[in-house]
C-alpha cells in the first residue's frame, strides 16, 4: 500500500463501531459500520483491526487512524477510564490497537472528537476557540484552541456535566443522585433521562424526550414547561462554560441537540447569566450530526501530517 495521506476515524459506540476514511479535503471516501461486541474487549480490538485492514484493501492505501472512545485514557497508568462500555476500563486499548494495526493509533474521547470535528470543517470552522457539547445519554464536552484539541493535565478538559448546576432553585436542590456518586451535576439535568425526570415531577408520565417534543408541539402545557426549564438549565450551564473558557463558539451535538425548541431564545438566556453585559459567543447546532464523532477521530491527525511517518512500518 502507498502512503498515509488518508485518515480513517473510528467511533467506538455502547451498539455500534464506526469507521470512515477522509480524504485531505474532508470528503469521505469509504465508511463501514458494525454491531460493537461490547462485553468483549479482546473482540472490540479484532473488530477495530478488521475495519481498518478492510478500508485499506477497498482504498489500496495506508491510514493515519484516530479512535474515539467513551471515557479517556489516564495520564498515570495509559488505561481507559470511566468508560460506560465497562470491558474498556483499565485495559490499554490504545497500546493493544498499536500493536493489532502495526502503527502509532491516537485514541480520544468521543465528546473530544465531536468538538474536533465541529472545529475543523464544522459549525465552528474558523472559530478560535470551540466548545463543543454532547446533549444525550450522557452529557459530555471538548474543548479545542486554535485548531488544538485541549485535554488538560487529567484529561478531564471539557468534562462540565460533572459540575453543579449553576444557580439551583429550591425547587432543584440538591438534585438527582449521578452515577459519579454526587448529586446535582449538570448531567442529571441535561440528559435525556434529565429531562424524561423533569416532564414526571410536572405531568406523573415517564415519557421519553421525543414524546415530550411531540406533546410540547401539540400544545401541552406540562411538557411546553418542561422544555422551558430544560432551555433554562441549559442557559445556566453554558453560562458557567462562558464565565471560565469564554469560547468564540460552543456547538451542541448529541440527540437533543435536534430539539429545535431549544434553541430561540438560548443566547439571550446565556447573556443574563454570564458576567457580561453583551454576549458575542455564537451557540450553534451542529453540522455533521451523528458523523462528527467518527469525523473527529480521524481529523485527530492534523491535515498537515506527512505521509512519510509510515514509509518504514
Amino acid at each position: 500500500m502507498t502512503g498515509a495521506s488518508i485518515r480513517i476515524g473510528v467511533d467506538l459506540g455502547g451498539t455500534k463501531t464506526e469507521a470512515i476514511a477522509l480524504g485531505a479535503d474532508g470528503d469521505v471516501l469509504a465508511r463501514r459500520r458494525v454491531a460493537t461486541p461490547a462485553g468483549d474487549y479482546a473482540a472490540v480490538v479484532r473488530t477495530i483491526a478488521v475495519l481498518v485492514h478492510d478500508i485499506e484493501l477497498e482504498l489500496g492505501r495506508r491510514a493515519f487512524v484516530g479512535v474515539g472512545t467513551p471515557g479517556a485514557i489516564s495520564a498515570r497508568s495509559g488505561c481507559v477510564k470511566n468508560s460506560n462500555t465497562t470491558a474498556l476500563n483499565g485495559r490499554p486499548l490504545q497500546k493493544d490497537l498499536q500493536e493489532a494495526l502495526a502503527r502509532e493509533v491516537r485514541l480520544e474521547n468521543d465528546a473530544n472528537c465531536f468538538a474536533l470535528s465541529e472545529a475543523v470543517d464544522g459549525a465552528g470552522a474558523g472559530a478560535g476557540s470551540v466548545f463543543g457539547v454532547i446533549l444525550g445519554t450522557g452529557v459530555g464536552g471538548g474543548v479545542v484552541i486554535g485548531g488544538a484539541l485541549i485535554r488538560g493535565r487529567n484529561r478531564l478538559a471539557g468534562e462540565w456535566g460533572h459540575n453543579p448546576l449553576p444557580w439551583m432553585e429550591e425547587n432543584e436542590f440538591p438534585g438527582a443522585p449521578c452515577y459519579c456518586g454526587r448529586k446535582g451535576c449538570i448531567e442529571t439535568f441535561l440528559s435525556g433521562a434529565g429531562l424524561s425526570r423533569e416532564f414526571l415531577v410536572r405531568s406523573g408520565l415517564a415519557l421519553t424526550g421525543e414524546e415530550i417534543v411531540f406533546r410540547a408541539r401539540a400544545g401541552e402545557a406540562d411538557a411546553a414547561l418542561a422544555l422551558d426549564a430544560y432551555r433554562d438549565r441549559l442557559a445556566r450551564a453554558l453560562a458557567g462554560v462562558v464565565n471560565v473558557i469564554d469560547p468564540d463558539v460552543i456547538v451542541l451535538g448529541g440527540g437533543l441537540s435536534n430539539i429545535d425548541e431549544i434553541y430561540p431564545g438560548l443566547e439571550r438566556r446565556v447573556e443574563d447569566y454570564a458576567f457580561t453585559d453583551a454576549l458575542d459567543t455564537r451557540i450553534l447546532r451542529n453540522i455533521h450530526g451523528d458523523s462528527s464523532g467518527v469525523r473527529g477521530a480521524a481529523w485527530l491527525w492534523g491535515r498537515n501530517e506527512e505521509a512519510t511517518r509510515f514509509e518504514s512500518a
